[in-house]
């Protein structure tokens, strides 16, 4: 699926953008700013760079954190991504994108702040928040 441009939208169809995702892993977020946003585990795939649209009239970016932004539609408020202020990832909602082949869940990040009423079936790499940020903090030569 690597390098395969697919087509995504918002639940009333007032964004439309494309992406190249990444690969099929499918991650989810347990964050206390991703449950609140999306209602639930924020589900994405990293799509690096590629989003594209040229709905800007409806896409709405909420400045989140100090290095991230959430985009969303200002129309019928669907959560569509999590970018770093850098541009340097996408990670798009995975149901946002129509028709991906075979996705899997492979990963779940803030597992440290996941509640306690919700488990997944499925086996998955689980890191802590503090374990996230380390994977990103400069290392000293």
């Amino acid at each position: 699926m690597s390098g395969s441009v697919r087509n995504g939208h918002c639940l009333c169809g007032a964004v439309t953008f494309t992406v190249e995702p990444a690969s099929d892993e499918v991650g989810a977020c347990h964050c206390n700013m991703c449950r609140r946003w999306a209602c639930g585990p924020f589900m994405a795939i990293d799509c690096g760079s590629s989003f594209k649209t040229d709905c800007e009239e409806y896409l709405q970016i909420f400045d989140s954190s100090e290095w991230a932004e959430r985009g969303f539609c200002r129309k019928c408020g669907s959560s569509l991504f999590y970018r770093l202020k850098d541009g340097s990832g996408y990670h798009v909602s995975v149901d946002a994108i129509d028709g991906l082949p075979e996705v899997k869940l492979a990963h779940e990040v803030f597992i440290d702040e996941k509640p306690a009423y919700y488990t997944f079936a499925q086996t998955t790499r689980q890191m802590t928040g503090a374990e996230l940020f380390a994977m990103f903090a400069p290392k000293d030569d």
